[in-house]
């Protein structure tokens, strides 16, 4: 029974009560039919043997008159019987079959009498011997039932008739058969009524008995039916008794308690499929041939966003952003192949992150082979790719550090002579001179000279402590100084270019934890970035924000740095500048990330770009001791 219909038990009744009645009815019919055709023949029978009882009774008669040769008298006898209500024609014929004693007013002989007439051929087809003396015969008038009594040559007879001939005439009783049509309608009429009667009792007796005995007891099945289908798994049917009914009401019970108990079963192993598949951190969904969501566990809904009610039946294209954002679609090639497919696609979640994702779809097949279903599995590898990059990352800080040991090695020769001349310088010329012009700005060159030389080798320095593993300890660094000694060294480059630094006065006090070389080699390298991005007449400005964390900026209004290039500029040797190296944004994050910090940048082409040093306050008093 489809699900939603209700038996109306109504119309059962009301059909069986219909064909109750059509047998019934057509069984009475038949009986009806079978007892008119008897009552028809015992009629005739009956009629047959009055016929023959009272033409030998007018054969008599008539044969003791024609012994007495009184014709007048005859003549009356047959008029007086053909007078008789059930009388059609009373006829007396002699041997050559001509007709005596005519109706009075009769002159036209008979044509129906005539030998070859079909009422005598009725008869006179058959030989003799097969000819019975009653016969319904069809006429112009209607159905009569004819007897012919023959009057045969007695002794008596022979002084006026031939003794050779056997019979001296035929005596012709036809009797109205229509009448005994019309009685067997009439009674016919009767059994019908009756039967119907009898019949609208019978089949209202046979509807009660089976509403009340039948079903109504099989309303129980119904309802119980309904109600197991409703989740009413402990329903059962009332199963007393010995009848057909109380044993079909046991199997009932037995079949429902198998199909409860297989119900159960069902609903553990669905249950704990459940929870098998939501313990499962990575989302998983069940996609229709419509790719229509069919099941999906607590991880995708979590990954969605939405309700299970919501999800259910919805589109996956539906689910808005946080849905399938891959341009090749999985499960879509997945159906149109019935071959698994892998993607790697990027979200960004609620709160801003960006988010990598594996989604595997796999196709579902029947026994046939066809596929039915598609079943996406995401999994979050974020963590995956921020090892890989790490690892990358570590290989090329292993290759960097390789080259560093070896470059700084070779560089720090040089530098000791140089740096050895120019000390030798500054011994030379001493402060206040020997007052020649040009003793001031030979010391302030070889002054700048030595400072240089110095961070070169501090640069160097670093490079062997990074190549061999090694960090320093660090230091309680002030700011407002080392953006002032970082200003004084780019201003001379800056002026070169046409371009203006603004560095406005930092409130003393503000202190963050660092190696101040480290500190200063990054902002020298974001300075000259700036710099060297501006055109003439450009502007570099750093300022600094005190709060939860330390806030450095460095903003220019050049040329700024393209999308696709944003992601890249701290890696290794990547250098958008010709020219460049790319090592000076890797070594500075290399150098704030070292103290918990990092390095922010927000940039547009054509407007310029702001990078933002962002490290972690000194809440604690005794640090700044």
């Amino acid at each position: 029974m489809a699900h939603g219909m209700k038996p109306s038990f109504g119309s059962m009744t009301a059909g069986l009560a219909v064909g109750i009645t059509a047998v019934v009815v057509l069984a009475c019919a038949g009986s009806a039919y079978l007892y008119s055709q008897h009552h028809m023949k015992t009629l005739l029978e009956t009629a047959r043997n009055t016929a023959l009882a009272e033409g030998d009774l007018i054969r008599v008669a008539l044969e003791h008159q024609m012994i007495e040769n009184d014709r007048t008298l005859i003549a009356k006898m047959i008029d007086s019987f053909r007078k008789q209500a059930r009388v059609e024609h009373l006829v007396l014929l002699d041997r050559t079959g001509a007709e005596r004693y005519p109706a009075p007013g009769s002159r036209v002989p008979d044509p129906d009498l005539q030998i070859s007439s079909p009422t005598c051929q009725a008869c006179h087809r058959y030989s003799p011997n097969e000819r019975g003396s009653s016969r319904i015969i069809e006429t112009r008038g209607g159905s009569i039932l004819r007897t012919v009594i023959p009057i045969r040559n007695r002794q008596e007879c022979y002084g006026c008739h031939d003794p050779s001939h056997k019979i001296n005439g035929i005596l012709i009783l036809d009797y109205n058969a229509e009448e005994l049509r019309a009685e067997t309608t009439r009674d016919l009429r009767w059994l019908v009524a009756s039967t119907a009667g009898i019949t609208l009792l019978l089949v209202g007796a046979i509807g009660t008995v089976i509403r009340f005995a039948v079903l109504r007891r099989l309303q129980r099945f119904e309802t119980a039916a309904r109600q197991i289908s409703g989740g009413d798994l402990g329903r059962r049917v009332p199963a007393e008794g010995s009848d057909t009914l109380s044993w079909l009401g046991r199997e009932f019970n037995a079949m429902a308690d198998s199909v409860t108990g297989l119900v159960g079963e069902v609903r553990t192993q669905r249950e704990r499929l459940e929870t098998i598949i939501n313990s499962i951190d990575d989302g998983i969904v069940v996609l229709d041939a419509s790719r229509n969501v069919i099941a999906a566990n607590d991880a995708f809904l979590q990954r969605v966003q939405q309700s299970r009610a919501d999800v259910l039946g919805c589109c996956c294209r539906d689910l808005g952003a946080v849905g399938c954002n891959v341009a090749d679609c999985p499960t879509v090639v997945c159906l149109q192949s019935g071959a698994r497919q892998v993607r790697i696609c990027e979200r960004h979640t609620a709160q801003g992150a960006v988010a990598w994702e594996e989604v595997h779809a796999s196709p579902i097949l029947d026994s046939a082979g066809n596929l039915l279903q598609v079943v996406e599995v995401w999994r979050d590898i974020s963590e995956r790719r921020t090892a890989e990059a790490h690892l990358a990352e570590s290989h090329r800080l292993a290759s960097l550090g390789t080259l560093a040991s070896g470059f700084s090695h070779e560089l720090n020769t040089p530098l000791a002579t140089v740096l050895t001349c120019v000390e030798g310088i500054l011994r030379e010329n001493p402060p206040g001179g020997n007052g020649e012009p040009d003793h001031e700005r030979i010391r302030e060159s070889a002054t700048i000279a030595r400072e240089q030389i110095l961070r070169c080798r501090t640069i160097t320095q670093h490079f062997l402590r990074m190549s061999r593993g090694q960090r320093s300890e660090g230091d309680i660094v002030d700011i407002s100084s080392s953006i002032a000694a970082v200003a004084r060294l780019i201003d001379p480059t800056a002026r070169a270019q046409s371009v203006r630094i603004e560095a406005p006065p930092v409130p003393a006090g503000i202190h963050v934890r660092a190696d101040e070389a480290e500190l200063q080699h990054a902002l020298i390298n974001l300075l000259l970035n700036a710099v060297q991005a501006c055109k003439p007449g450009g502007r570099v400005s750093v300022g600094v924000e005190a709060g939860d964390a330390i806030r450095i900026r460095v903003t220019d209004n050049g040329c700024g740095i393209a999308a696709e290039n944003r992601k890249r500029i701290f890696d290794p040797f990547f250098s958008v500048r010709q020219g460049g190296t790319g090592l000076g944004l890797f070594l500075s994050l290399n150098f704030v990330r070292r103290w918990g910090g990092d390095i922010l940048v927000e940039s547009a082409p054509g407007e310029g770009s702001t990078f933002e040093l962002v490290f972690p306050a000194l809440t604690n008093a005794g640090e700044l001791a």
